[in-house]
């Protein structure tokens, strides 16, 4: 293997994209808008729920319960309404997620110790959002109703009592429970594979569609010196987006690692040449860079996304994704982020997942050093 032809390979590759500014544009500019996409607008928390209230019983104990209701930190009290038709008006036009209807006498039979049923109404068009209100509204009915029995139990001369069982509940890893702090080092998986597999996917498509490719297989240049060579200038281009990415987390979201940075360069440089690989396998199979493109999407930048455990839980997926998700690069990659940002784990406890994404790109690098053979490179 001789170092000049992979420099001359490079520098060609280079002048390609000073020249070429859409695919700079596609280097740095969509990488960089993902960050902030996915930092300001993807967020899974639920809090500051919309919600209107419809009271008929108007009593002290009624609108104490609303006035707990508003200053819970997960419900927004925005409207108190007079008619039950205020109330699907509301609910129809999308201007409430969460619908609270008092009934007539609650005070009454709450004072008399009996039922005092109430009506809640979720907006269950988006499920995962009701899902979660609909656990919060328990949750806070229920301490409610703890409240009301140990009241109650007070009246009746038993004394103060105490709950037997007391849950302590600690939070490791993500103490805020702030969804940005683990979208963020799963949006530089998404940021990897686009500007090392995209890109590189049309690399070599576009020198057979030029009619270079003959030139190139003519010249004294092997396929590994060709592979390595094309490689150079977008694992540069993929490791300036991961250092851009840390710092972006860091100062715009406030999400620092806790374990080693070098560590996660390590874990970018190689997941980096496994989407370089993965890149250059479609470019060498489709040798057209419209297939290339459309190819890379499908099987590289939709997985990640997907299928990687990065917004969408694996765990609820049917069986044969969940297979499918053990052949995607960015799941053990994903792993490794959450345990340098999140868990503060070190080599010892992630080993296995660098280990699959060394395997992966030595079978990938193996298959594109044989099909370019076969090419006559």
């Amino acid at each position: 293997m001789r170092i000049g032809n992979i420099r001359a390979v490079a520098q060609k590759e280079i002048y390609h994209l000073i020249r070429d500014f859409r695919s700079l544009y596609l280097a740095f500019a969509i990488p960089l808008l993902l960050i902030f996409m996915f930092g300001y607008a993807l967020s899974l928390d639920v809090d500051n729920v919309k919600t209107v209230v419809l009271d008929h019983d108007r009593t002290d104990l009624s609108r104490d319960f609303i006035t707990r209701l508003n200053a819970s930190t997960y419900f927004n009290v925005i409207k108190r309404l007079e008619d039950t038709r205020d109330v699907t008006k509301y609910m129809d036009h999308g201007r409430a997620a969460l619908a609270v209807i008092i009934p007539p006498g609650w005070t009454k039979n709450m004072r008399s110790d009996r039922e005092a049923p109430m009506q809640v109404i979720l907006d269950g068009s988006d499920p995962n959002f009701a899902g979660i209100t609909r656990g919060y509204i328990t949750a806070f009915i229920e301490k409610y109703n703890q409240e009301a029995l140990l009241s109650f139990l007070n009246r009746q001369g038993v004394g103060k009592m105490t709950p037997p069982v007391e849950g302590r509940i600690r939070i490791w890893f993500n103490e805020d429970l702030e969804s940005r702090n683990f979208i963020i080092p799963g949006i530089i998986a998404i940021i990897i594979m686009l500007a090392g597999a995209m890109l590189t996917s049309l690399v070599i498509a576009r020198e057979y569609e030029n009619g270079t490719m003959e030139t190139i297989k003519s010249l004294p240049i092997g396929a590994a010196e060709f592979i390595i060579g094309k490689a150079i200038p977008y694992f540069f281009i993929g490791l300036i987006n991961v250092l851009i990415a840390v710092l972006m987390g860091q100062f715009l979201f406030g999400v620092v690692m806790k374990s080693s940075f070098w560590l996660m360069l390590v874990a970018s440089s190689l997941y980096l040449f496994v989407a370089l690989s993965l890149g250059l396998l479609i470019s060498v199979i489709t040798k057209s860079q419209l297939i290339a493109n459309m190819a890379a999407i499908l099987l590289t930048f939709l997985p990640s996304m997907l299928l990687s455990n990065f917004v969408f839980p694996v765990i609820n997926m049917p069986k044969v994704l969940q297979v499918i998700t053990y052949v995607v690069p960015a799941t053990y990659y994903i792993e490794i982020l959450s345990g340098i940002y999140l868990k503060n784990l070190g080599f010892a406890h992630l080993w296995p997942n660098f280990l699959i994404l060394t395997v992966m790109f030595m079978v990938m690098s193996a298959m594109n050093f044989r099909l370019l053979k076969k090419e006559g490179l």
